[in-house]
């Protein structure tokens, strides 16, 4: 029995033997390589940078170049060995994805399947501050700066980050953080799963997130929509027309109102912080709590509802309807 016991002990002892071992020889499969290039131009450039796997870094440099930086890397798997994956390296670092028509350049396209699989190529990238700019992962963030655009860019995992663009910026992620500063143009920005935060913002928002907060701080007219299923919503500077909903989460909105607010929470408070002497039209109710406002108002309707305001302030002016369904309302 001893004996029997030993052999099982034994048994265990090679059986994790072998798992690690075969665990490090899949690990020693990965193989890294580089490559870089240089692309002359002239005047203004049409960019598309895209990678299956791999982070995304755009900046801005001379007029009259663009400098690619790539690493590659082939991924452990079961199906190649290591020999094959230096062998991926060497067929990439010797013919990068890289296309150049004129001004237009096309950065990351691998159209060979078995040569893409396993394949992660991260890429910086300096061009022309006159450049109009897609850029696309898989999986893998982006750092976008500095272009004067339009810009469009997006990714199935990952955080997008866009600072000093000139004009108008697209972005969408699966899962991630969207964050932008000093956009000069209209701004679309979509997360399934994560925050937009937008700062310094000339032009409106159109924003979405399926969890995750949204926060806006705009510095010149524009329209604003968006939309949180699970989140609070932050809006300074709003100068135009407002639609904000919120599944869960509260609603600050501060700014002038040139156009109709519209503005609803399903479980959250909802203030609004307008000027002293704005003129509008309020229409405001809740479910459950109060509705306050700071503003002298001509009540019309029912005085003395604490559920519910309806009326003008100044005479009257642009519809701010606010409502939610569990929370206070207050007009500051």
């Amino acid at each position: 029995m001893k004996l029997a016991k030993f052999s099982r002990i034994a048994l265990t002892v090679l059986a994790v033997a072998l798992i690690a071992s075969t665990a490090s020889m899949a690990r020693d499969t990965a193989a890294e390589g580089a490559f870089e290039r240089t692309l002359k131009v002239s005047g203004a450039v049409d960019l598309t940078v895209s990678t299956s796997s791999g982070s995304i870094s755009v900046h801005t440099g001379d007029a009259s170049t663009v400098r690619v930086n790539a690493k590659i890397r082939v991924s452990d798997g079961w199906r190649i060995t290591s020999s094959e994956a230096r062998e991926k390296v060497r067929r990439i670092e010797a013919n990068p994805p890289i296309e150049q028509e004129g001004n237009t350049i096309r950065i990351g396209e691998i159209r060979d399947e078995e040569l893409r699989r396993n394949v992660s190529i991260s890429y910086e990238v300096i061009t022309p501050v006159e450049t109009r700019l897609r850029a696309s992962s898989g999986s893998g963030s982006e750092t976008l700066e500095g272009v004067h655009g339009p810009v469009d860019a997006s990714t199935g995992s990952g955080s997008i980050h866009v600072t000093h663009i000139g004009g108008e910026v697209h972005a969408t992620t699966g899962s991630g953080t969207i964050t932008a500063d000093g956009v000069q143009g209209p701004m679309r920005a979509t997360t399934g799963s994560g925050g937009i935060r937008a700062n310094g913002i000339a032009g409106g928002l159109t924003g979405q997130t399926g969890s995750g907060s949204i926060e806006l701080e705009q510095t010149a007219a524009g329209d604003v929509d968006v939309q949180t299923g699970s989140g609070g919503i932050s809006l300074r500077g709003v100068k135009g027309r407002l639609r904000a909903r919120a599944g869960s989460g509260s609603i600050l909105a501060e700014g002038t109102p040139t156009g109709e607010w519209l503005l609803h929470s399903g479980s959250g408070g909802v203030t609004l912080r307008l000027p002293a002497d704005a003129g509008f039209e309020l229409d405001a109710s809740t479910g459950s709590g109060s509705v306050s406002t700071t503003h002298e108002i001509t009540v019309i309707g029912v005085i003395g509802n604490r559920h519910a305001l309806r009326g003008k302030s100044h005479g009257g002016g642009p519809l701010i309807s606010a409502t939610t369904s569990s929370g206070s309302i207050r007009v500051e």
